[in-house]
């Protein structure tokens, strides 16, 4: 959920905060129940043509494969799927390329994450399954119904940072600015010190969500998001995704959509920073066949939407026929 610029942005406030800020007994804590928190859930590693992938299981039911977004994992994945697994699905969340425990090839792009999705899918014996992607997921899950249509019953882009022919294209990183971003992204000190310090900042350069609707949200949204924020420590196991995921969906290059053939719905917020709603318009007018949710507000991360846009998500795979 990351763009090149905002990976900047947060290098140097994160920078400023921590000549400013105490570390102790807080930023001791805070790291030890993130890295608590990841080792508690239940996860597996699959060989797959590009090095190892790190996956998590939950729920029973029609297969879904959730796709996690910047700053994301397995974790995160099982986070933003948790109405899914509760309504009787089995979610399959991976950690993609570079996220957590999962390798980082030479080449992380899109395609071949899709590609080792197939793989992940053949370990564990699944023919077909619905994909959701979020954010800069869904580029990876709109190349697997491309490359490997046989294996997706039903598409859902979610907030998706993939093409739009409006958008035009971002300025590439200068060397010492990729430098910079490498720097920052491996030190989970200076992450915890901006969550600390600059929280609204935070979410709106990283979530690209108005901090006003977050904080007229209910308590459980309020929750919610934040949950979304912390959990993107430990950050430095997430630091090669996070610059991969900066080039791809800070930059994303078109995608022959057109030969998607699964059902799939494309949704989106016309607020979100990261203007991920004519996205989701071009999707939808690419794909044959493809549906269009768009929500006046909510930024990013969907603010007060959450338990609507994913019964939307249900109803959609259940007229989609994936059992």
């Amino acid at each position: 959920m990351v763009g090149r610029r905002t990976i900047l942005g947060l290098g140097l406030a994160g920078a400023a905060v921590a000549a400013v800020a105490g570390t102790g007994i807080g930023y001791r804590n805070g790291i030890t129940r993130a890295r608590a928190r990841v080792a508690a859930i239940a996860s597996s590693t699959v060989a797959t043509r590009f090095g190892d992938m790190e996956y998590a299981v939950a729920g029973s039911g029609p297969a879904v494969l959730m796709i996690h977004g910047t700053g994301g994992g397995h974790d995160q994945g099982l986070r933003f799927a948790r109405r899914l697994i509760e309504g009787g699905y089995r979610v399959v969340a991976p950690s993609r390329f570079g996220y957590l425990g999962s390798a980082f090839p030479a080449e992380p792009t899109p395609d071949h994450q899709a590609d080792a999705f197939a793989d992940l899918l053949d370990a564990l014996e699944l023919r077909r399954a619905a994909v959701v992607g979020g954010s800069a997921g869904a580029l990876s899950a709109m190349a697997l119904a491309i490359r490997h249509p046989q294996r997706v019953s039903a598409l859902v882009p979610l907030v998706p940072a993939s093409y739009t022919p409006a958008r035009p294209p971002a300025r590439p990183w200068t060397s010492g600015e990729e430098q910079f971003a490498r720097a920052v992204l491996g030190s989970d000190l200076l992450f915890w010190l901006a969550i600390t310090a600059s929280p609204d900042m935070l979410t709106r350069t990283l979530l690209a969500t108005d901090p006003a609707l977050v904080a007229a949200a209910s308590d459980e949204e309020r929750a919610r998001v934040a949950g979304i924020l912390h959990d993107i420590l430990p950050v430095s196991r997430r630091a090669l995704g996070l610059l991969a995921d900066a080039r791809h969906a800070g930059n994303p290059e078109p995608m022959a959509l057109d030969a998607i053939e699964a059902p799939t719905l494309a949704i989106s917020l016309e607020d979100d920073l990261f203007m991920t709603a004519d996205a989701a318009r071009h999707i939808a007018a690419t794909v044959p066949g493809a549906q269009l949710r768009l929500y006046p507000r909510g930024g990013h991360v969907w603010v007060g939407l959450d338990a609507e846009i994913f019964s939307t998500i249900d109803a959609f795979l259940r007229e989609s026929g994936v059992s």
